[in-house]
């Protein structure tokens, strides 16, 4: 039995410098969806042609291709992080929450890549 019990959902991060452009090019290139831009948050995401799994892109002005970082879908961020930290897993700061949208937690694997937990704050899914 797992540590933690993540949702049947898993986000691809990509490092982006224009969301809305890249969005345009996995639309036309590759058939994936916009599901919405969250031009606050400096966010969009784009629905896969795999049920459960998106692209999101994050919009930064040095972006960092190859960077991809696995987002995992869970329901209670905070008690995962907690027996994760508990078992020794090091964490990539505090939690970062946008109210009213999401909170998140990077941490590592133990060759140090990044994965990503995140909590849906939306009341949506």
């Amino acid at each position: 039995m797992s540590l933690i019990s993540l949702d049947e959902t898993i986000t691809i991060s990509l490092s982006v410098t224009d969301r809305h452009v890249s969005a345009e090019w996995y639309s036309s290139m590759l058939g994936f969806e916009t599901v919405y831009h969250a031009d606050e948050a400096g966010w969009s995401e784009l629905q896969t042609n795999t049920g459960g799994v998106t692209i999101g892109l994050g919009e930064h002005t040095k972006p960092a291709p190859g960077n991809c970082v696995p987002v995992f879908g869970i329901a209670d961020l905070d008690a995962a992080r907690q027996k994760l930290e508990l078992a020794k897993v090091k964490f990539d700061g505090e939690t970062d929450v946008v109210e009213g949208m999401v909170k998140t937690a990077t941490f590592y694997d133990p060759d140090g890549n990044a994965l990503m937990l995140a909590e849906d704050l939306t009341g949506g899914s």
